[in-house]
């Protein structure tokens, strides 16, 4: 396992971004629904920008590209370069590995499997991917993996990232698609009361529930967003998103999510799918 110490700016606390599920193409002006996700991707980058508002790392949570390529990574790893700090990502079902593999080793882009936030909170990335199919699961290495690094730091707080979201979310649609043996994942979590949060991508759409005493969180995409509670496959009007989290001394986390405001992207709302 692989771990990085993220270094402390503020000793307060650490902050997080979050930007997920980007979807983007070798093509620059590819589109998904009718969003042309790379103009989306920047978009959302401009706005961090503009907010001037410090945070320490990126993690993405998955679905970073749509067509599989090595370039569209580039797009990715080339539209966070802007900034200095260290980004975090894992696969989602849309991703290819040895692709995302090919812009590694990158100064900015950290593969790992454990991030240790100050030095109160750890940050555990598990990989939820099973290849060719969109639901998720968690292997027994990846079982075990999150079981010896909860048991490794029990003085630490814990927030655990992976794509898929590991509880009902409300539609149909997804949550055929959720991860399949969540009910392993929390089998574990269950046994660790420092688990203070878990984050993921998957469901584009914004998500703030607990579940098993847990904080379970979810975050607009940069492209499309899906309609909450929709039985069958639907659109949402609201715009990109990204999310920002604090992980404090104390053991709290404070989060928000932000959206693109004034431009719309507006997708093709008579899409069956995708």
């Amino acid at each position: 396992m692989q771990t990085y110490s993220l270094p402390q700016t503020n000793p307060n606390s650490v902050v997080l971004l979050q930007i997920t599920d980007t979807h983007l193409f070798a093509d620059e002006s590819g589109c998904l629904l009718g969003v042309a996700t790379k103009d989306s991707f920047n978009a959302v980058i401009d706005a961090v920008d503009a907010s001037a508002r410090p945070f320490e790392a990126i993690v993405a949570t998955g679905d970073i590209s749509q067509d599989h390529t090595d370039e569209s990574y580039q797009h990715f790893s080339d539209g966070i370069s802007r900034w200095s700090q260290p980004c975090f990502w894992l696969p989602g079902n849309h991703d290819y590995q040895p692709a995302m593999h090919s812009v590694l080793p990158s100064p900015q882009i950290k593969s790992c499997e454990q991030v240790l936030a100050g030095d109160y909170w750890q940050v555990i990335l598990l990989d939820s991917q099973v290849q060719g199919v969109p639901h998720g699961e968690l292997s027994e290495a990846q079982l075990l993996m999150l079981d010896a690094t909860l048991k490794a730091y029990p003085e630490r707080h814990a927030l655990i990232l992976l794509h898929h979201h590991p509880l009902v979310a409300g539609s149909a649609w997804l949550d055929q698609h959720q991860l399949h043996n969540n009910e392993a994942f929390w089998q574990v979590i269950d046994k660790y009361p420092k688990v203070s949060a878990v984050l993921c991508g998957h469901i584009h759409q914004e998500l703030d529930c607990i579940y098993h005493g847990v904080r379970v969180l979810a975050t607009p995409s940069t492209c499309i967003q899906f309609l909450p509670d929709s039985n069958d496959f639907a659109l949402d009007k609201t715009n990109p998103g990204w999310r920002y989290l604090e992980l404090t001394r104390e053991g709290q986390l404070n989060t928000d999510v932000c959206r693109l405001q004034g431009r719309r992207f507006i997708p093709l709302f008579n899409s069956a799918g995708y």
